[in-house]
């Protein structure tokens, strides 16, 4: 018993927050992104609900900058929400410092739990990639970043192998941000019970496996590991070993531990342009 409490309480952020109660980090949050998203609508041209598949959730939205540039970088957020809590809905508020810059944001949905299992859920954002380059062919780079089981979804993608789907998709850049790189550990704690993996599942989509694969697939993308300074023990330690695996294999991937941020706060602050993750961001882009 208590062995399963402290998995549980391992892939529980919210119970590492220092500065509130746990339910009210999980409030505050969503009322961060919500808030966040509103802004990026009022100040960006958007197009929303642009269908790349055939399913009901298989929905992005697009938020796009006011410019005559032809150097236009595009970065596709992928949410959080242990892959069953939030939506694209929640997803624009990074556009606010980005479309300043001259930058598109997508924001992506997708089918989250009960409704769409884990493999569904890796086919869906794999194919909203797909989508969006064929779309956005002029653009000048093409980034991922997701936070929590979208950074894991977005390590999904950089493991593709992209000789099933018509293009391959070069992405220039990843910003994996308080993921979750081996599904085995939560199979036995609350996050699987709408999830419903089982260990064949679980391996089969755990990017901390595939890093054969996003060699093969993603080998000139500069990926950014980070983590926030109060995430668990156990979300901080997946964030280390998946980056030592990179780095061990050569990839170009760099660790940002985060000062001062709790698994939550660690993405919401990316509304605000002074904030150290999106001067990285735009640098990697070229547009600091």
């Amino acid at each position: 018993m208590e062995l399963w409490w402290n998995c549980n309480q391992q892939f529980s952020p919210s119970q590492w927050s220092h500065r509130m109660s746990a339910d009210d980090v999980i409030k505050a949050h969503v009322k961060a992104l919500k808030e966040g998203t509103e802004r990026a609508r009022g100040l960006a041209q958007t197009l929303l609900n642009v269908p790349y598949g055939e399913g009901d959730g298989e929905k992005l939205d697009v938020y796009i900058p006011s410019t005559n540039s032809l150097d236009v970088p595009l970065v596709i957020y992928l949410h959080g929400g242990y892959w069953q809590f939030l939506s694209k809905e929640e997803s624009g508020f990074m556009a606010v410092p980005l479309v300043d810059k001259g930058v598109v944001v997508v924001a992506v949905g997708y089918d989250i739990a009960p409704k769409g299992n884990m493999d569904l859920m890796v086919s869906q954002v794999r194919r909203s990639v797909v989508s969006v380059v064929q779309q956005y062919s002029h653009i000048s780079g093409l980034y991922l970043c997701g936070h929590s089981a979208g950074a894991h979804l977005a390590a999904m993608v950089l493991s593709t192998d992209w000789s099933e789907y018509s293009i391959t998709p070069q992405i220039k850049g990843a910003f994996l941000v308080s993921g979750i790189y081996d599904l085995l550990p939560i199979l036995s704690t609350y996050v699987n019970e709408p999830l419903k993996m089982t260990e064949e599942v679980a391996v089969r989509n755990s990017p901390s496996k595939l890093v054969p694969q996003l060699k093969l697939s993603s080998s000139s993308c500069h990926i950014v590991v980070a983590v926030a300074e109060n995430d668990s023990p156990e979300f901080r330690k997946q964030s280390e070993e998946y980056y030592k695996t990179l780095e061990a294999s050569g990839l170009d991937v760099t660790v940002e531990d985060v000062a001062n941020t709790d698994h939550f706060s660690i993405i919401e602050q990316l509304v605000d342009g002074e904030y150290h993750l999106t001067k990285l961001l735009l640098k990697t882009m070229g547009k600091s």
